[in-house]
């Protein structure tokens, strides 16, 4: 498993030890309404959920300093994580899509292109 796709705590964005920002940030929800959900729980299963909070804080490493390097590099792994299929496939679609544009260009400049060699010879 890389190490982008695991679950970490992010102390850097917590309010407490770092669970309910650890989940937002793996599930892509925003950290608020884990935080209310939390709470709301809390009135449902009082002590399961604060045992299991403490679990997690205490099982879960810390996010690495510099795990991404950027807004765009944290959602593209995001969406990883949330749906790998979706993912490879617009990976491979972008790699068609270069790939397309690539024979392009190649068909453009191996024709016979007149005016593509008159400006060539030019330069000459």
């Amino acid at each position: 498993m890389s190490a982008r796709t695991k679950f970490y705590l992010d102390k850097q964005n917590s309010k407490w030890l770092g669970v309910c920002s650890g989940l937002a940030e793996y599930t892509g929800i925003d950290a608020i309404w884990l935080r209310v959900g939390f709470v709301m729980l809390s009135f449902a299963i009082f002590p399961m959920n604060i045992v299991a909070y403490l679990l997690i804080a205490w099982m879960a490493p810390n996010k690495p300093a510099g795990l991404y390097q950027g807004p765009e590099e944290a959602k593209f792994w995001q969406g990883v994580r949330s749906n790998p299929s979706r993912s490879t496939a617009e990976v491979r679609s972008k790699f068609r899509d270069i790939d397309r544009r690539l024979a392009d260009i190649e068909m453009f400049y191996t024709s016979r292109n007149t005016r593509l060699a008159d400006e060539i010879d030019s330069l000459r």
